[in-house]
């Protein structure tokens, strides 16, 4: 027998993670799509409505961040590190609270039309939360490693485009 599939079999399955962190990251795709059409919104009215979903699914992103943490605590044996999973489920998190933050001060200061700007920004994000979801998809076998580096390059494409946007329109405001 080959010893790769004993340790398999001794070693206890925690299946819970994969589900939290498939329930957080469908969670952020989510929330991402909500942020884009909150961006793309002719009408405060719309930001507004879409607001109240984002806020909700914020609340939901805490919800699984608290069980996330309450398994960490209850679990001897995880999938990997325990401090991996913790700093994922926090950063996931604060994707969250960063979108809903957001979105609050698109209705608060009450635009009338989003920049372009904004529009092309949020689909920036919304591409990213596909390619971090990917990642999460194949981050449980390591035989899958080339294609979580092609997907974390393209985050970091994707995140390079967001700087350089952003200090295009940083430069445009002066």
């Amino acid at each position: 027998m080959n010893i790769d599939k004993v340790i398999k079999w001794f070693m206890p399955k925690e299946e819970r993670f994969l589900a939290l962190l498939e329930k957080g990251t469908q969670n952020l795709l989510l929330s991402a799509r909500v942020f884009s059409e909150i961006a793309h919104a002719t009408t405060l009215e719309d930001r507004r409505v879409k607001g109240v979903q984002l806020k909700a699914l914020e609340r939901e992103g805490d919800d699984i961040t608290r069980q996330i943490f309450e398994a960490l605590n209850s679990s001897f044996i995880t999938p990997f590190d325990r401090e991996d999973i913790r700093s994922l489920a926090s950063d996931l998190d604060d994707i969250l609270d960063h979108l809903e933050s957001v979105a609050k001060y698109l209705v608060l200061f009450e635009l009338a039309d989003a920049p372009e700007s904004l529009r092309r920004f949020a689909e920036i994000l919304r591409a990213m939360t596909v390619e971090i979801d990917t990642i999460r998809t194949l981050i449980w076998d390591m035989g899958n490693m080339p294609k979580i580096q092609e997907a974390m390059v393209r985050v970091s494409e994707l995140e390079n485009q967001g700087d350089s946007l952003y200090f295009t329109v940083i430069a445009d405001l002066y």
